[in-house]
């Protein structure tokens, strides 16, 4: 039948039953999602938060999703089933029959499956799993008498796709009882065409290798748009091998969906003519609880039925309610619609993605796919592209194994930014074996639920390339901060594939343990200590304490970088700022012992200091009232000594420096916080860890440099003006000394300096 008179077929078909029992129904429908549209809209005015229902149970209050009139009648059709197994068994089997037929007729017109049948299943797999039951009915005609023996003497073999989802055949086996070396691998293209895609060369190999060792060939499961991709085999050439062998064909994927629009491509096109297809209109429609689909060609009703393909029961046959229902509220139009809109948002995502750089996409052949796979990639100078370099078994990474792991770690990043920007997008993160880990848009799984749009596809566009910079910026650091980390004594690299940051890198305080991984307590202080010290800095780099998991030794995680970095001024301020931390511990945790010990050594002098007085001054000055008439006669000029304690030499010193100079001069000061030479000439207003000089103009070069200049000027001229003022200082009050002006004016000319009243007359 052509495809536009099975069309007007569908339209006529699905024109509402005048029925009694069904226009009752579709009353109470109606009124039950009346109800469920009240609760969803009923809002509070000052809070907006859902007003409390006694139309809905308790733990369902707050919880009902905005899924649609046509996701309620997919729904509601759940409890229709249920009403309608009330029936007397008459009405029953008549009902239940005209919707198994109905849904089965409008499904094969619009996927251009022509005289099927369907089965309607929960499990999307269980669908296969009845085929191979049937297949194996049809290839071994005593099977229902001999069993297992049978198979025994001529073992059937599954063929399956490298590609093929990941379970698949562990659960055939399980469902048929058959051992593990009943299924066939068949290995992707790795010379010609997709990576992704069968190689159709290789399988008939196999298949000739099977038959001569006395084996079955039974069954070849294909794609028609794989789990991870979204590529389609070369169907056609293999239904011409499966014809050729007697193997039956069964093919699954998204790209099916395409078969009801107007132009399918000619590799999707050919499955229509396989023996058996499985479908999921339920996530492409975004209809909820709608049972998968499976459309097959037999002749034999007996073992369709042996098989579990068929069923004489009717409550079996109301599986197909929902769905019998969606297809009416939805007619023809509305269901093209959607998977052309889905089709549709993946083209637009394809077309701009490239134009945007460092942007692989591994769909550029499958011009029709409504599956766009890609990931972020760039090719550093003087190494191997990132997305050839394939890890080779039981070898060391190298450098470029490295590349591959940081891309990895940064496109995971990147769907998890994306994903929370653009939550309507979609996206998926996966690993693939040969490409790394990349992002997948499927719009036909995705935008019915979502309600993905093609604004939706801009923004997503727009994220990606505000991200490029900051995966750019990181990606090339990563290697530079590894080599600085390694050169510096006292960091430890840490290399950990899964962060997408610049690096990680470790403190190895005195009484580290490098032999061991176990946790650390006083490397989990200095380490929390440098992450505070680091955020007070207020650069533009994140920094984080791991791992997550406490059995390992603290690490520092240096994040993203969105502009360049400096990174051996990075790691030279971690090494500096840990060192301090660990050196001020080790002063807190022997303070207790020291100022114990400083008190002792104190008292003992206070009482030396005590008993030379009483020596010096003389036994009758300690008299009462004596001492007190002969010091009115002659007072002792006595020196008062005491004692102060140095926290930070750990000593105890005299204070006859205090008293003496009124300032204490000759202690040991704190030293200053370690900084390096590059966060001291750092310009007004910029941030820690920035090359102020890499990526700028010729204008913005002269300046900085100039204004460097000039600061180093202005430390010249006023240190050769502190030490005039300390020598001219030092002649005051001594006769025949020259005067101050003049002083100053000798000692300028002597170090080169011009004299303030030369040039700067103002400042006299």
């Amino acid at each position: 039948m052509p495809p536009e008179r099975s069309r007007s077929y569908f339209r006529a078909s699905c024109k509402p039953i005048a029925d009694p029992t069904l226009a009752e129904m579709g009353k109470n429908l109606k009124e039950a999602v009346k109800m469920l549209e009240d609760s969803q809209t009923r809002t509070e005015e000052e809070n907006g938060k859902k007003l409390v229902s006694g139309d809905i149970p308790g733990p369902l209050q707050g919880r009902i999703q905005n899924i649609g009139e046509q996701g309620h009648m997919a729904l509601l059709g759940h409890s229709l089933g249920a009403y309608i197994s009330t029936l007397d068994k008459e009405k029953l089997r008549k009902l239940t029959t005209r919707i198994l037929s109905d849904t089965t007729l409008w499904l094969c017109r619009i996927f251009r499956y022509e005289n099927g049948c369907a089965y309607f299943h929960e499990e999307e797999r269980e669908g296969l799993a009845k085929i191979c039951r049937l297949a194996i009915h049809s290839r071994y005609e005593d099977f229902v008498v001999d069993g297992f023996n049978v198979l025994y003497n001529k073992k059937p073999v599954i063929y399956l796709s490298a590609a093929a989802r990941p379970g698949l055949g562990q659960y055939l086996c399980n469902q048929l009882g058959l051992p593990f070396p009943c299924l066939c691998r068949v290995p992707c293209n790795t010379m010609f065409g997709s990576q992704h895609q069968m190689d159709v060369a290789f399988l008939e190999k196999l298949i000739k290798d099977d038959i001569e060792r006395g084996r079955l060939p039974l069954l070849l499961v294909a794609n028609a748009g794989t789990a991870a991709v979204g590529h389609t085999d070369k169907i056609g050439r293999l239904k011409e091998l499966c014809e050729q062998y007697g193997i039956w064909l069964h093919v699954e994927g998204v790209n099916l969906a395409t078969l009801a629009l107007g132009y399918v491509s000619s590799s999707v096109l050919a499955a229509a003519k396989c023996d058996s297809m499985t479908m999921t209109p339920g996530p492409w429609l975004g209809l909820p609880a709608v049972p998968a689909v499976t459309l097959y060609k037999h002749d034999d009703p007996a073992l369709t039925l042996v098989a579990g393909l068929t069923s004489n029961k009717p409550t079996d046959k109301l599986r197909a309610l929902p769905l019998w229902l969606s297809l009416q509220y939805l007619g023809l139009d509305g269901f093209v619609e959607r998977i052309k809109h889905a089709c549709q948002l993946s083209q637009r995502l394809q077309e701009s993605l490239k134009k945007v750089n460092y942007i692989k996409i591994l769909v550029e052949d499958e011009l029709s796919s409504p599956v766009v796979v890609f990931r972020f990639f760039q090719e550093l100078p003087g190494s191997d592209p990132v997305f050839k370099a394939v890890p080779v078994p039981n070898m060391t990474p190298s450098a470029v194994g490295r590349e591959r792991h940081s891309c990895d770690a940064l496109n995971r990043w990147l769907g998890e930014q994306l994903k929370q920007l653009v939550p309507a997008g979609g996206l998926t993160v996966m690993d693939l074996e040969a490409e790394g880990t990349c992002l997948r848009f499927s719009p036909l799984m995705t935008a019915a639920v979502l309600g993905t749009r093609g604004e939706d596809v801009d923004q997503l566009v727009a994220c990606i390339e505000s991200k490029l910079p900051v995966l750019c910026c990181t990606l090339q650091l990563r290697e530079e901060f590894k080599q600085e980390v390694e050169a510096t004594a006292g960091l430890l690299y840490v290399d950990d594939p899964n962060w997408p940051g610049i690096g990680v890198v470790r403190y190895e305080h005195a009484n580290d343990d490098k032999s061991s991984l176990k946790s650390d307590p006083e490397g989990e202080k200095i380490h929390a200590g440098l992450l505070k010290k680091l955020n007070e800095l207020e650069s533009d780099l994140t920094f984080k304490i791991g791992p997550e998991y406490k059995s390992m030794k603290s690490c520092l995680y240096v994040g993203m970088a969105s502009d360049d970095v400096d990174a051996a001024e990075l790691v030279e301020t971690i090494v500096a700022t840990a060192r301090e931390i660990e050196e001020n511990s080790r002063l807190l945790e022997n303070m207790t012992e020291v100022v114990r010990k400083g008190i002792q050594e104190a008292q003992v002098e206070l009482q030396k200091a005590s008993e030379e007085r009483l020596l010096e001054e003389g036994v009758l000055r300690q008299i009462p009232v004596v001492g007190s008439v002969l010091n009115w006669f002659s007072p002792v000029q006595a020196l008062q000594k005491g004692r102060t304690f140095n926290l930070t030499a750990g000593s105890l010193e005299s204070t006859e420096p205090i008293y003496v100079y009124k300032a204490q001069g000759a202690g040991v000061t704190l030293p200053p916080t370690p900084s390096g030479s590059r966060t001291k000439q750092r310009l007004p207003g910029q941030k820690p860890f920035k090359r102020s000089l890499r990526g700028s103009d010729a204008l913005s070069e002269t300046s900085s440099v100039s204004h460097i200049e000039d600061l180093e000027k202005v430390e010249r001229l006023s240190g050769g003006l502190e030490q005039i003022t300390l020598e001219a200082s030092s002649t005051e009050g001594h006769p025949g000394a020259p005067s101050p002006q003049h002083t100053d004016q000798t000692e300028a000319f002597q170090k080169g300096v011009p004299h303030p009243e030369d040039d700067h007359p103002q400042m006299i």
